[in-house]
């Protein structure tokens, strides 16, 4: 934009010189909770932490999540501090992957209607059901046209 932008800069009205707010994101994290203790412990260590604005937390899938102007590390660092295991939370809907039921996607453990945010969750293109069915297709330019 120019000129106003690098001014701006000089002449700020905000009390802090330098420093940038964080941006709002949304952290979820795996924790394993077996009661309303464990549930109250996990909720408690990051529901006053700075720049937290909602904590929710879903004990039948394991699953805390943070909304806030915070860094996600230090959210997953307090998490572990309770005394929890804790990861990032390492799943996505099942309707955003192409083949969800694949080996490297497919996992047990993962709540109902997700799979595991894998990048080799593709199926390989040289696949015989995959050759087959790109025979038959309309947008095959070799294809059988026999109908």
């Amino acid at each position: 934009m120019g000129v106003i932008d690098y001014l701006s800069h000089y002449f700020s009205v905000s009390p802090s010189h330098g420093k940038r707010r964080k941006p709002l994101q949304t952290v979820e994290i795996k924790v394993k909770m077996d009661c309303d203790g464990c549930e109250r412990r996990v909720r408690n260590s990051v529901a006053y932490m700075k720049g937290v604005k909602q904590v929710e937390v879903n004990r039948k899938q394991s699953k805390v999540t943070v909304t806030g102007y915070v860094d996600r590390n230090r959210v997953l660092k307090k998490v572990q501090n309770t005394g929890k295991r804790a990861e990032f939370w390492p799943y996505i809907p099942y309707n955003l992957v192409a083949y969800p039921y694949i080996a490297q996607a497919y996992d047990k453990k993962a709540p109902s209607g997700y799979v595991k945010n894998a990048t080799q969750a593709l199926r390989s293109p040289n696949a015989l059901d995959e050759k087959l069915t790109s025979l038959f297709s309309d947008e095959n330019p070799n294809g059988c046209s026999i109908m």
